[in-house]
């Protein structure tokens, strides 16, 4: 069968492992709670201990492995694989890759986790085949990967790609972001974003479909917003349409910047599919430079939760091949 590579996407919560073969296809993968107590001291081992574990129940050796790469939240520096600073993790300016390759004596290699999404898509989901290509991912915040010419684009201090703290809301209306800024597109177009709008949208208009469910003890979400959208609710669409314009016009400065064959969508709040990514590409289309809006497609991702583990094994793998 060959040896495995290990896929590993590292969570403020939960961490996803993952033996991937070659061919970029899973061989088993499993999840486990991210242990962040005493600053985030216990993760490696607890990852490492996992490995091990699987390993044994699988009847394998830690010598079938060809190496780790390793997702990780936060900004990283790609040439010595430090975390500059994670922090529901606990850490700042830790050296990552060297204690993993310590403590397992494997190569690894280590990169922000939504690049490793990104790079996923482009190996295995929908950006396949494109070499420029730039991945969203809407979750509880808002994440980006930007890869041109097959390469993962890191800046000057690794924190090339931050997509969610493009600034979309310029007046005095901009919500309070995480970052410490206001009206960055995090605070539109993520989960919490979603439920932020549907939250000031409810105050202003009493009757509604969301309004009825949150009656009903439904718990108010980006998911029952778009469900009731779905059902035709009006509040719910305009909740929707006001995401899609703001994601739309960070997509089309974006494309005017890197022209990217391919925009991938994914996280949590992109299960919408085509009642979010039509707007979106509406939008889009409406304000991106003519030949970028006729040459840059945007989709919805395909891999789920399996983007960060299958692109950090395409990750381990690329290095190893040179």
């Amino acid at each position: 069968m060959g040896k495995w590579l290990v896929g590993v996407d590292l969570g403020g919560t939960s961490t996803k492992l993952a033996f991937i073969n070659t061919s970029g296809e899973i061989i088993y993968k499993w999840q486990v709670v991210t242990d962040i107590s005493e600053n985030g001291v216990h993760i490696i081992p607890n990852i490492v201990k996992e490995i091990d574990a699987k390993l044994a129940e699988l009847k394998k050796k830690r010598s079938e492995l060809l190496g780790i790469g390793m997702g990780a939240p936060g900004p990283v520096r790609s040439e010595s694989g430090s975390v500059y600073e994670a922090i529901n993790l606990g850490w700042r300016n830790y050296p990552l890759k060297d204690v993993l390759e310590k403590k397992t004596l494997l190569p690894v290699v280590i990169d922000n986790d939504a690049n490793m999404a990104a790079l996923g898509e482009m190996w295995k989901g929908a950006g396949q085949g494109a070499k420029d290509l730039v991945c969203i991912t809407l979750g509880t915040g808002v994440g980006g990967g930007v890869i041109a010419n097959g390469q993962v684009v890191h800046g000057a201090s690794g924190a090339a790609g931050e997509v969610g703290h493009i600034t979309v809301v310029t007046d005095e209306n901009g919500a309070p972001c995480n970052c410490g800024h206001t009206g960055c597109l995090e605070t539109v177009a993520s989960a919490t974003g979603i439920v932020r709008l549907a939250k000031e949208a409810l105050t202003k208009k009493k009757i509604s479909l969301l309004q009825e469910k949150v009656n009903e003890g439904n718990l108010l979400s980006a998911k029952l917003v778009f469900e009731c959208a779905a059902e035709g609710d009006k509040l719910s669409l305009e909740i929707i349409e006001q995401t899609s314009h703001y994601l739309g016009m960070a997509l089309a400065h974006i494309g005017n910047l890197l022209n990217p064959e391919k925009i991938v969508i994914g996280g949590g709040v992109s299960k919408a599919g085509d009642l979010l990514i039509n707007s979106v590409r509406t939008v889009f289309q409406k304000h991106a430079f003519k030949r970028v809006s006729k040459s840059t497609e945007i989709l919805q991702a395909t891999l789920g939760n399996n983007a960060g583990v299958i692109g950090a094994a395409w990750l381990i793998k690329n290095q190893l091949d040179k």
